[in-house]
């Protein structure tokens, strides 16, 4: 009795340990995920857990975000996940989301994962027109989507119409032309062939190279009054902070970069700029919301670090992932040149394949076409033969009625009649008699003669039989493939294995390895900045293509904005849309 209420005591107290969990429903760019969290965890806790199941290690540009009342927020890192003013209902659902954005993607997103979240995410941006694109850009943008999805383009299997179902372009761009479905498919199938070669990794990273110079990429915007009480735009990104007018979000009228910044700070609704240079006057806002200005304030912090973070030695962290980056983008290289020596030395098979049975066929329609006259010879050879022995039977038919008429006129001269009526008359048939006797032995000699004739073609019948046979021998004792070197089979793919020609590929990459890939991505420079000015001259003339299709009644505010800028020559590159404050002459800041 003692030990069963002692047992009993003890599941219950086991059962009171256990710690309380709730659901969380974590949302990314192309997945859905859940997770039972503890009540005690901090979001840190739940951020490390979502990072540890991407695989994903550049935490620094994520967060996890919510909405509280139509306002955006972000989940604290060292608050209490349900100390937010997250909903209760399970499952807490966050979306996770680049928080931050890199000044250059190319030389920051070190890791493929990332690079990949950053695309899903600057697409659906694009799509969704918190981005303003370009209609020409669109389409190339949208050329770089379709590689990185369906690989390179094979006419065989991307036939007209496979790209009815995918959404690539702003609806902003398609309604502002008249142009089909399809026409714009054409357009874009265009460009899409000529990316061929890229993986997947790559198509993504031309995509934000060249997304990362549109005017409101990785912008955070934000309603503000100045002192005088005009709406403004406050804009927060990796270089500094902007202030735009309200209907302008492309070109800010004054830029405060980070490296000028001494102080922001906020109290109650009134947000304070101070720049590093004490002459210039301080800044001043108001936004609408106390939640809107510690947003700001998180995002000013997030892309300050980041800011200097840039600016100085990479940590042994990042310097370890750039390192294993190189490797693996330097085994991926060697393993698509492996690849592409396969394809290669497997077409070169089919080829040769193709030809042996391309010989072959004619071959056989050699050998038939031989037998075909073989078969001929020999019922030429055989009706010879019946003529001539037809012949000899006439010859010899003509002998006997030759011999029998020269019987008759014996025995019509023994008859004689002896009237010369009769004489005359007897002379007459013996004189015809005669006539018809030589007629009858020239026949019968030219008779002979055709039997000679056919005998002798007969014999020229039989050796054309004999030749076609020696022909016919000699076609089918040829060898059917001719010698060639061995194709060494490819490798099955599910067999891990790097042998080439015997010798064992090894990642252990020397210098000589590293200098030779250096040169190749050297020359990989100097092909694109070619192909960037190829680039360039194929939007100019798609843009010019398609003017003529404008609806000019349907452009936005933005367009409108965007061609005065592409009129007065503004260049495409954002990074040189920062300007220094107005006090770089020492005046007072006046907005």
């Amino acid at each position: 009795m003692a030990g069963a209420i002692a047992s009993r005591m003890s599941f219950s107290s086991l059962k009171r340990k256990q710690p309380k969990t709730f659901t969380v429903r974590i949302v990314t760019m192309d997945a859905e995920m859940e997770f039972n969290c503890e009540m005690k965890w901090k979001g840190k806790d739940l951020f490390d857990l979502v990072c540890r199941t991407l695989g994903l290690r550049e935490t620094w540009f994520f967060g996890l975000q919510y909405t509280i009342k139509d306002t955006v927020a972000w989940l604290k890192m060292d608050k209490k996940v349900l100390d937010h003013d997250v909903s209760k209902e399970e499952p807490v659902t966050f979306h996770f989301l680049a928080k931050f954005y890199p000044e250059n993607a190319e030389e920051e997103l070190v890791q493929e994962i990332t690079q990949h979240l950053f695309f899903l995410q600057v697409k659906k941006q694009i799509l969704d027109e918190k981005i303003y694109c370009p209609p020409e850009a669109s389409v190339l943008l949208a050329s770089y989507a379709v590689q990185a999805k369906y690989g390179d383009y094979d006419p065989s299997v991307h036939k007209r119409g496979f790209l009815a179902q995918e959404e690539l372009l702003p609806k902003r761009v398609i309604n502002l032309y008249q142009m089909t479905p399809e026409m714009w498919e054409e357009r874009i199938t265009a460009w899409y062939a000529e990316h061929r070669g890229r993986a997947r990794d790559e198509a993504e990273m031309e995509y934000l190279k060249i997304a990362q110079d549109l005017e409101m990429y990785g912008v955070n915007y934000f309603a503000i009054r100045n002192k005088k009480g005009t709406e403004l735009l406050l804009g927060v990104d990796a270089l500094g902070l902007h202030i735009y007018d309200p209907e302008n979000r492309l070109t800010p009228k004054i830029s405060f970069p980070w490296n000028e910044i001494r102080n922001i700070s906020y109290s109650d609704k009134e947000f304070t700029i101070k720049p590093l240079d004490k002459k210039i006057d301080v800044f001043k806002f108001n936004s609408s919301k106390l939640r809107v200005n510690k947003l700001i304030l998180q995002l000013c912090i997030g892309n300050h670090d980041l800011f200097m973070r840039r600016r100085k030695a990479d940590s042994l962290e990042v310097q370890q992932m750039k390192a294993q980056a190189r490797e693996e983008k330097a085994r991926k290289q060697m393993e698509r040149q492996r690849l592409a020596r396969e394809k290669q030395m497997r077409e070169e098979a089919e080829r040769t394949r193709d030809e042996l049975e391309r010989r072959l066929l004619q071959m056989k329609e050699e050998a038939t076409m031989a037998n075909e006259a073989l078969m001929r010879s020999e019922e030429t050879a055989d009706l010879l033969a019946e003529k001539a022995q037809i012949t000899e039977e006439e010859a010899k038919l003509l002998a006997q009625k030759a011999a029998e008429a020269e019987q008759e006129m014996q025995r019509i001269k023994a008859t004689a009649i002896r009237t010369e009526e009769e004489k005359r008359l007897m002379e007459q048939k013996v004189l015809e008699a005669e006539v018809l006797a030589l007629k009858m032995a020239e026949e019968s000699e030219r008779r002979a003669k055709e039997a000679d004739q056919l005998k002798q073609d007969l014999q020229e019948a039989r050796e054309a039989e004999r030749r076609a046979k020696q022909k016919l021998l000699e076609i089918t004792t040829k060898p059917t493939y001719p010698p060639m070197n061995p194709i060494p089979a490819p490798l099955p793919p599910d067999i891990p294995s790097f042998n080439l020609i015997g010798d064992s590929l090894s990642f252990d990459f020397k210098d000589t390895d590293m200098k030779r890939l250096s040169m190749e991505i050297e020359k990989e420079k100097v092909e694109y900045m070619e192909k960037s000015k190829h680039l360039q001259e194929q939007l100019n003339e798609l843009k010019t293509e398609i003017e003529a299709l404008k609806l000019k009644e349907r452009e936005t505010a933005l367009d409108i904005l965007h061609n005065e800028n592409s009129d007065r020559g503004g260049t495409s590159s954002k990074h040189n849309t920062i300007k220094k404050p107005q006090a770089q002459g020492r005046r007072p800041i006046c907005i």
